[in-house]
Parts: structure tokens; C-alpha cells; sequence
């Protein structure tokens, strides 16, 4: 990692009318995709358009060509099949949908929790759902929204699930999940077994992102900790203290680099030398244009594909776009 990189915000995507819940960008292929969803009960597709200067992204812009809605809640989470063509979203009202991007609705309700879903992921191979509720339940779906597991009760969380995530490698591949009872758990993607707790954080767990290459997970949440885990023997590496309540975690697809959105804004860390690289704290005016509000809080990040973007969804409905460029 070059030590001279750091990120600097470089544009604002304007479309949500309420908390910008989750986001998901799409792969090298549909490099300026970006997936969006809100407390406004909509999912938005996000074509993102970058401006250069020197070899370095000097702006982001996104307009949105479609807004899709059928939820009759809060959407929770968004997760994009492998193709870029199907997202998977979680909802307040009890119920996930598959939607296809390109036809523009729904193809699938997924109907069984018997309370908010909070997340919800897909396989590599894209044949498998995994889906956490306030319910306390973990339920495995396949992809024509037939509910085809419930996950051992005796094994799973005693209170809610609120993140779930398969690891990206096809070699030993899990299912992490996390809750509030201070809980990361992993399972066994064939069985469905339970194999593991790490066991560290002393608040509720709301967010767990696994590496690009598989071999790490960091989770985060109340506890303020940022708790890096060696997933094959299921140790904690380290922590980092974000000094706010976390709500969701991305590692960089291409540099050693993590993620956090917080309560207090966006954290990112150089792994290597556990160094924070930057924070944002966006600066927001009232409707004078001068005076001072509190600043909105960050709910969500995801990367570009090729590492060179952070997206962060905020509180006040505002995607903000953070590149790297060299100091």
C-alpha cells in the first residue's frame, strides 16, 4: 500500500427521501452501477459518472434511471446477484423481495419471518438465500422463495439477527452471521451446522463484512470496536476503536483498507499499519445556508469494484462519494 493514498469527498447523489439503509455497487463488468435503499421504501439504480483530473477522479455523479417500490416498510438490506441483474432486498414488513433490475419489478416475495428482516445475502453461485430477523431466526431460501431451512434454534441467536453473509471462497465456504446478543457465529454452508462463536464485543453486533479473499471478517456495533477475526481458526487479530456506534463495515476490494460508517460519520483504516487514513464528518447548513446542523449519521458503505470509490449512505438521504487520490 502506497502511504501517500487517502480518499477526499468528491460528490453528493441526491434521490432518497429517507435513510439511505444499505448500498451495493456492481462488479467489474457494471463498474458504474450502484444499488441504493432507504427508509423511503425504495431501491434506486444508480448509473455513476466520474470526471478525471491529473489520472485522479476530481467528481462523482450519479443519476438514477430507475426507483423501484413495493415494500411497505423500511428496506433493510440490498444484495446483488452475480450478474448484476437481480437484487435481493430485506424489509421491515416481514418479507424480502427478488427484484430484476432490467424488466423493473418484482419477481419474488419471500414470505415467512414473523418479523422485520434485517438482512439478507446470496451465494457465490447465487443459488442460495440466506435471510436474519428480529424474529431470531436464520432461514436458508432458494431463489424461487421457497423457505428451504430454519437454522438450528438451540445453535443461533437468543436475541436478533441483524447481519448475514456468506464468505466469497468456493474452498470451506461459511455463512457468518452476527446479533444483538453480542454474537458472530459461523456455519457450515453445506450442512448448516453451527461450527463457531467469536465471542469479544460487548454491545449488539449490527454489521459483518467478510475479505475479498475470504480469510477475514471484521464485525462491528454498539461496542464502538471494529473486531477483526482470522475465519479459519475463528481468532480475533485485532480492534479498532471507531468511538462510535458502528453500522456497517467494507473492506477495500484492492487495498488492505476497512471501512466504517458510524454514528459519527465515515472512519477508513490502513490495516497493515492500523492506521486511521480519514474521517468525514459531513458539514450541513439549514435552509439560510449558514447555519450549522448536526451532522447525519452514516449508515451504510460500499466500494467500487475496483476499490477507487467509497460510497456512504447517510441519514439525511444524501449518498456521498469519497475517492482515493495520492497526497
Amino acid at each position: 500500500m502506497n502511504q501517500g493514498e487517502s480518499l477526499q469527498h468528491v460528490g453528493d447523489l441526491k434521490g432518497h427521501g429517507g435513510w439511505v439503509t444499505a448500498l451495493v455497487t456492481g462488479n467489474s463488468d457494471h463498474s458504474d452501477l450502484l444499488v441504493s435503499v432507504s427508509r423511503d421504501r425504495s431501491l434506486l439504480i444508480w448509473k455513476t459518472f466520474t470526471t478525471s483530473d491529473q489520472g485522479q477522479i476530481s467528481s462523482v455523479k450519479g443519476t438514477t434511471y430507475r426507483r423501484l417500490t413495493g415494500h411497505s416498510h423500511f428496506i433493510s438490506d440490498v444484495v446483488l446477484s452475480s450478474d448484476n441483474n437481480f437484487a435481493l432486498t430485506s424489509s421491515w414488513d416481514n418479507t424480502m423481495r427478488l427484484w430484476d433490475l432490467r424488466a423493473g419489478r418484482t419477481t419474488y416475495r419471500f414470505v415467512g419471518h414473523t418479523k422485520d428482516v434485517l438482512s439478507v445475502t446470496m451465494s457465490p453461485d447465487n443459488r442460495q438465500i440466506i435471510s436474519g430477523s428480529r424474529d431470531k431466526t436464520i432461514k436458508l431460501w432458494n431463489t424461487l422463495a421457497e423457505c428451504k431451512y430454519d437454522f438450528e434454534p438451540q445453535n443461533s441467536h437468543s436475541d436478533w439477527v441483524t447481519c448475514v453473509r456468506f464468505t466469497p471462497t468456493t474452498k470451506d465456504p461459511m455463512i457468518i452471521t452476527a446479533g444483538w446478543d453480542n454474537l458472530v457465529k459461523l456455519w457450515d454452508q453445506q450442512t448448516f451446522k453451527h461450527k463457531a462463536d467469536l465471542k469479544g464485543h460487548t454491545g449488539c453486533v449490527n454489521s459483518i463484512n467478510v475479505s475479498p479473499d475470504g480469510n477475514f471478517c471484521a464485525s462491528g456495533g454498539k461496542d464502538c470496536m471494529a473486531m477483526i477475526w482470522q475465519i479459519k481458526d475463528n481468532s480475533l487479530l485485532y480492534q479498532l476503536d471507531t468511538q462510535s456506534s458502528i453500522n456497517s463495515l467494507a473492506f477495500s476490494p484492492t487495498r488492505y483498507w476497512l471501512a466504517a460508517a458510524t454514528d459519527d460519520g465515515i472512519k477508513v483504516w490502513d490495516l497493515d499499519s492500523k492506521s486511521l487514513i480519514n474521517e468525514f464528518t459531513p458539514e450541513v447548513f439549514g435552509k439560510d445556508g449558514q447555519t450549522k446542523i448536526k451532522s447525519p449519521s452514516a449508515l451504510s458503505v460500499a466500494w467500487s469494484s475496483n476499490g477507487d470509490i467509497l460510497y456512504g449512505g447517510f441519514t439525511d438521504g444524501v449518498i456521498r462519494a469519497y475517492s482515493v487520490t495520492q497526497n
